[in-house]
């Protein structure tokens, strides 16, 4: 497949990476030479040039693209490269844009015949992590599948776990009440077998159905509370989205320390007992003015990366159960995770997965990239075309790093092991290291 991204800031170099190691066909296109270099090691080509000169995108081979993406931080760039690359004769094409607007259903026809076949905005995808993270309390990363038969739950270990130091093989998680698929140790992510075990520190992927969560949370010996106050840090995008998908129940103040930006989200907020104080969530004797130690969760959504780390670590100095850091540089994710300051949110790691599966074939239904690790948790449907159908899970010569997860037959969820046969119509829930996507791909 020929893939060129125009634009290389962190969506754009990340899923150029991820493509790469995957021998696709791939272009890289930016403007400014200095963010197209580092990039040596990997299978990719890179071009300077702009994505909305003819001469520059013709020079990419855009008439012989299978995907043209566009990520620059201009959404109009991004909407008319797009245009020229789909009139210049690319198959498919992606925008990321700023307007919500956009994404409404009534508009696709509209952009469909502009030459724009998707669209993305990743401020829209952050938000929803961040209410999936607001659900529960004790759980610091959950994504849902089949309409929640099945649920994935991501856990900070501790000493107190009753799950710690028990071997995979000795037959203490043959239960068939949930199976743990992935752990992140350091920085380091384990698709565990036999001879693995979880450790206090680890962070520890679960599958699950809702009904067995409360299993897990006791075998983690996490305790359970409701989360109704919230005190959100940054009134930016991602702060007005979340605060507008909440429930009503919920209580929520804001800091943020630009006067104006502040009196702008007030005026754009769809409920009107949202209080907005003008400061800094970093200011310790403002935070105990506010009362931060009645406050449930805490969530740090600033463009500023080191101050939303700084701020949740403050804030769970102070007793605050449930924080969450908006953080922009990938490279900080591994310091935030030994840092223990709670959930983290990449809306740019985000929106490459969400891109990423643009690329595979139409059987993957879902693709999320794991904040905390490398890996991907890919929902598949098996076909009648599959070569995984009708035969013992443990039969199957499965790449080396996958880990098949559950199963969603006739709308419910059920928990794998090396017996189960998949059937034709079933939703198969994957996990794998992201350089395996692939490798597992061609099994359905």
């Amino acid at each position: 497949m020929r893939i060129i991204i125009a634009g290389a800031g962190a969506v754009g170099t990340h899923l150029a990476k991820l493509l790469a190691r995957e021998e696709q066909d791939i272009v890289l296109l930016d403007e400014i030479e200095s963010r197209l270099s580092g990039l040596d090691s990997y299978d990719l080509m890179t071009i300077v040039g702009s994505p909305t000169s003819l001469q520059d995108l013709n020079r990419c081979g855009v008439s012989d693209a299978d995907l043209f993406i566009a990520v620059t931080p201009e959404e109009s760039v991004n909407m008319t490269a797009c245009m020229l690359a789909k009139n210049l004769g690319a198959k498919k094409t992606v925008a990321r844009v700023d307007n919500s607007e956009y994404l409404l259903p009534e508009n696709k026809d509209f952009f469909q015949q502009l030459g724009v076949n998707s669209l993305i905005l990743p401020e829209k995808l952050a938000a929803k992590e961040i209410i999936d993270a607001l659900q529960v309390g004790w759980i610091r990363e959950i994504r849902s599948f089949c309409d929640n038969a099945l649920v994935l739950l991501g856990i900070k270990i501790r000493s107190n776990a009753k799950i710690l130091n028990k071997l995979f093989s000795s037959g203490y998680f043959n239960h068939n009440k949930y199976r743990i698929v992935a752990i992140k140790r350091e920085s380091k992510t384990i698709i565990p077998n036999g001879s693995d075990l979880v450790l206090a520190g680890d962070v520890v992927y679960f599958i699950t159905t809702k009904e067995n969560m409360e299993l897990v949370r006791e075998d983690t010996c996490k305790a359970d509370f409701q989360i109704k106050n919230i005190l959100f840090m940054g009134g930016g995008h991602i702060a007005q989205r979340t605060i507008d998908a909440l429930p009503e129940n919920v209580n929520i103040k804001i800091f943020e320390k630009n006067r104006e930006k502040g009196i702008a989200l007030a005026r754009k907020l769809k409920r009107n007992d949202v209080l907005i104080i003008n400061g800094d969530g970093t200011n310790l004797d403002l935070l105990k003015e506010e009362d931060i130690e009645n406050m449930d969760a805490f969530v740090a959504i600033t463009d500023d990366s080191e101050s939303n780390m700084l701020a949740c670590l403050t804030a769970k100095n102070l007793g605050i159960k449930k924080t969450i850091a908006e953080i922009e540089n990938i490279d900080y994710i591994d310091i935030a995770d030994n840092l223990d300051i709670g959930a983290v949110i990449n809306k740019k790691l985000i929106a490459a997965s969400y891109i990423y599966q643009l690329t595979l074939n139409a059987s993957i239904l879902n693709l999320t990239c794991l904040s905390y690790s490398d890996a991907e948790v890919v929902e598949f449907v098996a076909t009648e075309n599959s070569k995984i159908i009708n035969q013992k899970i443990k039969e199957v010569a499965l790449p080396k790093d996958v880990n098949i997860g559950g199963i969603v037959r006739h709308g419910k969820g059920f928990m794998v092991n090396g017996d189960t046969k998949i059937e034709v119509g079933d939703h198969v829930v994957v996990f794998c290291i992201a350089s395996s996507v692939r490798k597992i791909d061609k099994f359905f």
